[in-house]
C-alpha cells in the first residue's frame, strides 16, 4: 500500500525553504486592512493557488449587499473594494471536507520607532525567527496551511473529501472575508483557523464589541474652569465604574478561560476631547472594546455594559442630568467554541503528536474575537491551531519561529489526510 503520510511529509519537508521565502514575500506586502495592498495580496495568493494546481475562486465582494445584511459582523475601516479567495483541492466526493481559513489583512505598524528594524514589513530572519508586521498574525499560519495543501497536491493523494483553503480579508475589523465566503456558499465539515496559538489547541474564543461613549461637559474659558464642567474629568468616574464592571465579569469564568489573568478585558483604546487648549472641553469621545464571555449573547453583554454606565451616571449630579451616550459600532465579535461532540480537537492533537514524536498540546480558550465564531455559527466545527505566540501579534518587532511554521504545516497536512480520507 502507498505510504501517503510519508509522501506528504516528505513534500512538506522538501518545500520548507520555499515556504520560508513565501512567508517573507507575503510579509513584505503591507496588507493593512482597508488598503490597496489587502487586494494585492489576494491576487498574489490566487496566482499561488492556481500554480499549485488548485481550483480557484477569486471574486470581488459585493460590499454594498454585505454591509446592508442584518447579520453583518461589523467593519471598522472603509473599503471601496474587497476580494474573496478560495482554493479547492477536490476529493472524490464521498468523504468529509476540511477548510483551512486564514486572514490576509494586518493591523497598522504603530510607532515605527518602536521597531528594531527601520522596515516593519521586512520579512527578515534573525535567530531562526521571521520578523515583520503580519508575520505572526497570521501570515505564518497562512503559509503553513498553503504548504500543507500544496504538499497533499504534489504527493498526488487521492482524497475522498475536498480540501479547501480560504484566504480572507477584513478579519481584524469584524470578519468581512469569512462572512462573505460563507455567504458565497463555501462550507466544510471541519475547519482549522491557523491563528497564532504556539501550536496549542484553541477550541473557544471570547467575543469583543466595539463601543463609543460621548460624555458631555460645559465649555468656558480655562481661567474660569470652576464655572464650567470638564468632559475630561467626567471620564474619570465612568472609567472607575467600568473597571468595577470588568472585575465583576471576571470573577467566575469558563474553565477554558481560567488560565488568563483577565479572560474578558474591557479597555478604552482611544480618547478625544476639546478643541482649544485654554477652553474647558464640552465633549469627550472615548472608544473601546468590551470582552464578551463564552456563550454570552451579544445583546446581554451590551445591556450589561449600558447598565453599568447608567449606574455611574445615576450617582453623579452632572451625568444624571447629562447621561453618557453609548453607541455600538465597528467589529462586533460574538464568542464561539468548537461544537460539542466534534472530534476535531482529538484529530488535530493526534496529528500534532505524530509530527513532534508524542505529547498532547494544551487545550484552551482565548480572550479575543476571531472568525471562529462565524464558522462555528454556520455549523462548521472549528478550532485554532497555528504557529507563533499571540502576545507578539499587533506588537512592535512582531515575529514567528520558523520551526513552528514547519511543524504546523506538517501537522495540518496529516490532519487533512485524516479528515478528508484517502481512497
Amino acid at each position: 500500500m502507498t505510504d501517503w503520510t510519508g509522501r506528504v511529509l516528505a513534500e512538506v519537508d522538501a518545500a520548507a525553504a520555499g515556504a520560508e521565502a513565501r512567508l517573507a514575500a507575503l510579509v513584505a506586502v503591507p496588507s493593512v486592512g482597508g488598503t490597496d495592498a489587502e487586494h494585492d495580496i489576494a491576487a498574489l495568493l490566487a496566482a499561488d493557488l492556481a500554480a499549485a494546481g488548485l481550483e480557484v475562486d477569486h471574486w470581488r465582494l459585493p460590499l454594498a449587499d454585505l454591509l446592508a445584511a442584518d447579520d453583518f459582523p461589523g467593519v471598522e475601516v472603509e473599503r471601496n473594494e474587497a476580494w474573496g479567495l478560495v482554493g479547492r483541492l477536490p476529493g472524490r466526493g464521498d468523504g468529509p471536507s476540511l477548510m483551512l481559513n486564514a486572514h490576509v489583512d494586518v493591523v497598522p505598524v504603530g510607532d515605527p520607532t518602536a521597531w528594531s528594524s527601520p522596515e516593519p514589513f521586512s520579512g527578515r530572519v534573525v535567530a531562526d525567527e521571521l520578523h515583520g508586521r503580519g508575520a505572526c498574525d497570521m501570515k505564518a499560519g497562512l503559509v503553513a496551511a498553503l504548504a500543507a495543501v500544496t504538499a497533499v497536491r504534489r504527493a498526488g493523494v487521492p482524497l475522498r473529501g475536498d480540501l479547501l483553503i480560504a484566504c480572507v480579508p477584513g478579519e481584524e475589523d469584524g470578519g468581512l472575508g469569512t462572512y462573505a465566503t460563507l455567504r458565497r456558499g463555501w462550507t466544510a465539515d471541519a475547519c482549522v483557523v491557523p491563528e497564532p496559538t504556539s501550536l496549542q489547541l484553541v477550541t473557544a474564543a471570547a467575543g469583543a464589541l466595539t463601543f463609543r461613549l460621548r460624555i458631555a461637559g460645559r465649555a468656558t474659558h480655562a481661567s474660569r474652569r470652576t464655572e464650567g464642567v470638564s468632559a475630561v474629568e467626567k471620564l474619570l468616574p465612568v472609567l472607575a465604574g467600568l473597571q468595577r464592571f470588568e472585575a465583576a465579569r471576571n470573577r467566575d469564568v469558563d474553565p477554558l478561560m481560567a488560565g488568563w489573568p483577565l479572560a474578558y478585558p474591557l479597555s478604552i483604546g482611544r480618547v478625544s476631547a476639546g478643541d482649544w487648549a485654554s477652553s474647558v472641553p464640552d465633549l469627550l469621545v472615548a472608544e473601546g472594546r468590551l470582552g464578551v464571555a463564552l456563550d454570552e449573547p451579544v445583546e446581554e453583554a451590551r445591556a450589561a455594559f449600558e447598565a453599568a454606565v447608567a449606574e455611574v451616571c445615576a450617582h453623579d449630579p452632572w451625568l444624571r442630568e447629562h447621561p453618557v451616550e453609548t453607541t455600538w459600532w465597528g467589529g462586533q465579535f460574538a464568542s464561539g467554541r468548537l461544537a460539542a461532540g466534534s472530534d476535531l480537537a482529538e484529530r488535530m492533537a493526534a496529528a500534532h503528536a505524530a509530527v513532534i514524536g508524542g505529547g498532547t498540546p494544551d487545550r484552551r480558550g482565548v480572550p479575543y474575537g476571531s472568525d471562529l465564531r462565524l464558522l462555528a455559527a454556520a455549523g462548521i466545527p472549528t478550532l485554532h491551531y497555528g504557529p507563533g505566540d499571540a502576545v507578539l501579534a499587533h506588537a512592535p518587532d512582531e515575529r514567528v519561529p520558523l520551526a513552528e511554521v514547519h511543524t504546523a504545516a506538517r501537522a495540518i497536512a496529516l490532519l487533512a489526510l485524516d479528515v478528508c480520507g484517502v481512497v
